[in-house]
């Protein structure tokens, strides 16, 4: 049997994680029918970032890197698509494999759309219906230009059937004639896969002394969050007044770009504040294993991270959305989540709100953890 080549893009730190479940679905049970090329774009560029997530979660090394680098959003879309392009004609994969929402994903749907490769879009459907957002531009135009189309809940399937897509099957699909699947979420297959290995190998609750102390867990990324002082002061303030209303640490993993950011934008006088305020332990990204640990220990998890929503409800973990909109309406509709934007008094009261009761979720509308061995499957069929 003559193996379907695939060619897989990464770049940002959750597609590397993302990346793992369709990796080890292929070298575990599909290793005869696929072969995967691993391109890694290079938009996340910090060893921290991306060198040890390859490491950790057992990823094969990319056969290509673009080293692209961080930047504005048309030069690192351009040189994506150039780089893609060359390796595309080399490489001539069955299809290409692209994961989310961000400028790798628009390039690689971009650059194989134009020379008739079909794309295979993972995490399909996602709408925050707001357009102002980069990632919602790069989520619609990758789906439609896609020949599969993969969607993690039903929510992302209506989405797709309002925009005109067929949710009829097709023997083979074609990017006229795409296939439409509600397939579960690869991130709750790896949160599952994940989970043991982390209470096994992580240390990171003792590291930083937290195993009898109760803590939050914040993460911020999002350009309107991280590029706007207003906004950025807002959550630090309500940070601060958490840190003293609940006594409660607030562990914040820093992208190098938050930092640079904080150092920038905010005053001397505020950094101070916040550096003489020792229950604020700003630490460096942590790797996927660490950030389970992080998740399924914490109190409360406040962050602007699509993948860390979807985990916190995993763990059922209450959480506080610095958004103003988000794709997974699915957890702010079960009650575990509440958004609030950088809103100081908002995110103080949905702290309070989410604390004071006893979340109960139900990952199951993420699908059965096999999400990973379903795309494969369809990938061999439908291509």
């Amino acid at each position: 049997m003559t193996k379907k080549k695939i060619l897989t893009v990464i770049g940002a730190r959750p597609q590397i994680i993302k990346a793992a479940a369709l990796s080890r679905a292929i070298s575990s049970q599909f290793n005869d029918q696929l072969e995967e090329v691993l391109v890694h774009t290079g938009q996340h560029y910090d060893e921290n970032m991306s060198a040890v997530f390859f490491e950790e979660l057992g990823i094969p090394k990319p056969h290509y890197n673009l080293a692209v680098g961080s930047g504005a959003h048309g030069h690192m879309t351009a040189a994506m698509l150039s780089g893609l392009e060359t390796i595309l004609e080399k490489e001539k994969p069955t299809a290409v494999v692209v994961y989310g929402d961000t400028n790798s994903t628009i390039a690689a749907a971009l650059a194989a759309a134009k020379i008739h490769i079909p794309v295979v879009h993972i995490e399909a459907g996602l709408r925050s219906f707001h357009k102002a957002m980069p990632e919602e531009l790069n989520r619609i135009a990758a789906d439609h230009m896609s020949t599969l189309l993969f969607v993690p809940t039903q929510a992302g399937i209506t989405n797709l059937a309002k925009e005109g897509f067929e949710l009829s099957h097709k023997a083979k699909a074609t990017i006229d004639a795409p296939n439409v699947y509600h397939c579960g979420d690869v991130m709750y297959d790896n949160s599952l896969y994940f989970a043991e290995l982390s209470a096994q190998k992580s240390t990171i609750i003792s590291d930083l002394s937290l195993n009898e102390r109760p803590f939050i867990l914040c993460t911020i990324h999002r350009d309107s969050n991280t590029d706007d002082a207003t906004a950025l002061q807002s959550i630090f303030e309500a940070l601060l007044e958490l840190v003293k209303s609940t006594q409660m640490a607030v562990i914040l993993p820093l992208h190098p770009r938050t930092r640079g950011k904080i150092k920038s934008l905010l005053s001397p006088a505020f950094q101070e504040q916040i550096k003489s305020e020792t229950r604020i332990q700003l630490i460096d990204p942590a790797g996927f294993l660490d950030m389970i640990a992080l998740e399924k220990n914490a109190r409360l998890i406040v962050t602007d991270s699509g993948g860390v929503q979807k985990e916190a409800y995993f763990f059922a973990k209450p959480c506080v959305i610095l958004r103003e909109q988000t794709e997974w309406v699915e957890v702010v509709e079960a009650g575990a989540a509440i958004l609030t934007g950088a809103h100081t008094a908002q995110i103080l009261h949905a702290a309070q709100q989410l604390l004071a009761m006893d979340i109960q979720t139900d990952p199951a509308i993420f699908g059965d953890g096999h999400a990973a061995t379903f795309i494969c499957e369809k990938i061999c069929s439908d291509l």
